[in-house]
């Protein structure tokens, strides 16, 4: 048997933040990451909107760098003395995963962090309150996602907090919210997305709804992304609403070895998330297409990318990624990026560890040993493919 599951109702495209008028309630908290909500004034806007719906506000800020455990249970104390009935996260990545862990231990106080990376056996939710999404970048997908990456202030481990029941109820996509979206940004996010189509189409529990989101929304991303990036507002549209397709496909496929990479060096390197997605993803797929190729290649196919057998096809596809990062403004190393060779080497075997027991490294399609997941992270310093193919 197979599940898919995505928020109850989704609003896109222009005007979808005027659903707010329409919600229940009597309070919500409003969780957000740095100041550029505010001073685009769409903070205000949603505040409006909902005090239309006789709703009072609360806003929680400063999520604009990946969240730790201790931020969201300060976070989740704040929410208990307000009470409120709606969260909101309104973001990125980090604010709404922010926001939906602050959610989890709102409702439950007593429960460990622990506790709490353990997949799928998270309590019930939803007996305090409901959640929303409003992503003010494109390509995280936490607005329809089961997924919060929180972590360990102690370790500086990132642990991707999973559960169905973390899906949101309610996801508002609106065009105006990444109206002003910086050039860089833009970049980073819109590879997280790229990502996330290429890993859940290769992912161990893939199903034939995930396979259709991903390659439709990888075709897409081809033909919008470097656009958005270059200032086109309706190429940006478009990656605003695909990005959560891909975030659709990744949360009930799952993702792999991209996955368990980045969240394991990220928070060591000072790389954002998606960055770091873009680095490592042409690596894994050389070492992933020793059991995937096919499946690459058909994602080849799908970009219009040449090539007449599965090899050269996905020799079409790395070489793809490796181009459209350069264009992208963005390091296709480790090195590049300006990770210190003593620092990489110091880490080293403790982000392989890492990454081993990340959840994503379960559902990536080849199994991979600490010293493969050690190979990926030197071919992804230095450069080397040959390092993780056969």
């Amino acid at each position: 048997m197979s599940r898919f599951t995505i928020p109850r109702d989704i609003y896109f495209e222009d005007n979808a933040l005027e659903v707010l008028r329409t919600f229940e309630g009597k309070k919500a908290t409003l969780v957000i990451g740095g100041g550029s909500v505010k001073k685009n004034g769409n903070l205000n806007r949603i505040q409006e909107h909902l005090a239309a719906a006789g709703i009072e506000t609360e806003v929680l800020e400063g999520y604009n760098t990946e969240p730790t455990a201790k931020m969201v249970k300060e976070g989740a104390e704040e929410m208990r003395s307000f009470a409120p009935d709606w969260i909101i996260g309104i973001g990125g990545g980090s604010a709404m995963d922010a926001a939906k862990a602050m959610w989890l231990f709102y409702e439950h106080p007593e429960l460990s962090f622990e506790d709490a990376t353990k997949p799928f056996e998270l309590p019930r939710l939803r007996q305090k309150a409901k959640f929303a999404g409003i992503p003010t970048t494109s390509g995280s997908g936490s607005e329809v996602s089961n997924l919060s990456v929180v972590a360990d202030e102690k370790t500086n481990v990132k642990y991707p907090l999973a559960d169905f029941g973390l899906t949101p109820d309610i996801a508002i996509i609106d065009p105006v919210m990444v109206e002003d979206l910086p050039k860089h940004i833009a970049a980073y996010t819109g590879m997280d997305a790229f990502t996330h189509t290429i890993e859940s189409y290769v992912a161990k529990p893939r199903t034939l709804y995930t396979n259709i989101l991903a390659l439709g929304g990888a075709e897409v991303i081809k033909d919008n992304l470097k656009a958005s990036y270059n200032g086109d507002h309706e190429a940006g549209k478009q990656m605003h609403s695909i990005q959560a397709m891909a975030g659709m496909a990744f949360a009930n496929a799952v993702l792999g070895n991209v996955h368990s990479l980045a969240h394991k060096s990220g928070p060591t390197f000072d790389i954002p998330h998606g960055y770091a997605n873009a680095i490592y993803l042409p690596y894994v797929i050389e070492f992933n297409r020793a059991v995937v190729e096919d499946r690459y290649a058909e994602i080849a196919r799908r970009l219009h990318l040449k090539g007449q057998t599965d090899k050269e096809l996905t020799d079409s596809l790395v070489e793809y990624i490796f181009e459209l990062n350069k264009d992208l403004g963005l390091a296709v190393t480790l090195e590049e990026f300006g990770v210190p060779e003593k620092d990489f080497e110091e880490h080293l075997d403790t982000m392989a560890q890492n990454a081993l027991s990340d959840p994503c490294t379960g559902t990536n399609p080849r199994e991979t040993s600490f010293e493969q997941m050690k190979d990926l992270f030197k071919a992804s310093y230095y450069g080397k493919e040959a390092l993780v193919k056969g």
